[in-house]
């Protein structure tokens, strides 16, 4: 059995409670990796590290904070002293959210999408990067959203750290162009199937579900553990991904026409009590993977959505020419 690439590698990841963040724990794990885990939630965490100890791996759990900066620099510090003196990778991941009209949506609520999202993964680069240029090398790795090139109406915060997060990554990297040995890499995955829908934040009254089609947070594990591996600047996940990107490029009035199908989208959902959800403390339900979703997909409404993106795309651009 060869060894891996990774064995011995110290690995943070913020938001390793559930969702991607679990499902790169254990995928990091398999490469022999340290893992250094951060989340709010003690518990899950715990569990997360006796998932990746049973996999042989190394695991150190340090409950942190994102929207705190003393709590980021002591996950640093834990980190490195776990290391000893080294932190190879740094995965900013923790994230939450917040669904509702912009102005029936609390301005605390925003805020702490932003201070999260946005912020909090500033935190993470600003403590990772005096190790990485100690030691001439680093991966940090974002990440990132199809919501990072797409806009979310009822998401505006959400969307607002998403679209930040990618400028950030961008003046990062231009940045540290002087440090060839340190890499600023973006995942882009379409939407996951996680936990995060059930625990955000819903300011809008109605029960919500992601459409589909949904992609496994597994691949986007993998997907962190190929740019550990091999650094690049970005890389999706996820057809859907690629295809809304494309249709928003090319479709004129796009941002309109979202927000159009999300109000009744939304319209059509059954009322619910409003909710914080976990922007302001660790989410109640049950720490997993994923998010069950999936199991109530149908491929053939996967399909139609593909081929709606791919028609709405193809109208844009005769649009646009014939503008032109």
């Amino acid at each position: 059995m060869s060894e891996s690439r990774l064995d011995g590698v110290v690995v943070v990841i913020t938001g390793a409670s559930s969702g991607i963040g679990r499902a790169a724990a254990q995928a990091f794990a398999r490469e022999q990796a340290r893992v250094v885990l951060a989340a709010r939630d003690e518990d899950a965490l715990h569990e997360v590290a006796n998932e990746c100890r049973a996999l042989g791996a190394e695991a150190l759990v340090v409950p942190t904070d994102m929207t705190l900066s003393d709590s980021v620099e002591q996950l640093a510090s834990a980190a490195a002293e776990f290391g000893r003196g080294r932190i190879d990778i740094w995965i900013n991941n923790a994230g939450v959210g917040a669904v509702g009209a912009f102005d029936e949506t609390p301005m605390d609520a925003h805020e702490q999408v932003v201070q999260t999202d946005l912020i909090g993964y500033l935190r993470g680069a600003h403590v990772a990067l005096p190790y990485f240029k100690q030691q001439h090398g680093g991966v940090l790795i974002n990440t990132q959203s199809v919501g990072s090139w797409v806009p979310q109406p009822y998401a505006v915060a959400y969307s607002a750290s998403k679209f930040g997060l990618r400028g950030f990554s961008h003046a990062l990297r231009g940045e540290l162009a002087q440090w060839p040995g340190i890499h600023v890499c973006d995942v882009y995955p379409s939407m996951v199937d996680t936990p995060g829908f059930r625990d955000g934040g819903n300011f809008a009254g109605r029960s919500l579900q992601p459409p589909p089609p949904l992609c496994d947070p597994r691949q986007v594990a993998d997907a962190m553990v190929s740019l550990a591996l091999h650094p690049r600047h970005t890389t999706s996940v996820g057809l859907t991904a690629t295809l809304l990107r494309f249709a928003h490029f090319i479709t004129p009035g796009f941002d309109r026409l979202s927000g159009l199908l999300t109000g009744a989208a939304l319209g059509r959902a059954d009322r619910v009590a409003p909710s914080s959800g976990n922007l302001f403390h660790p989410a109640l339900g049950e720490r997993r993977i994923d998010g069950g979703w999936r199991s109530d997909e149908k491929p053939q409404r996967s399909l139609l959505l593909a081929g709606g993106i791919a028609a709405a795309g193809v109208v844009g651009l005769l649009l646009a020419r014939r503008r032109r």
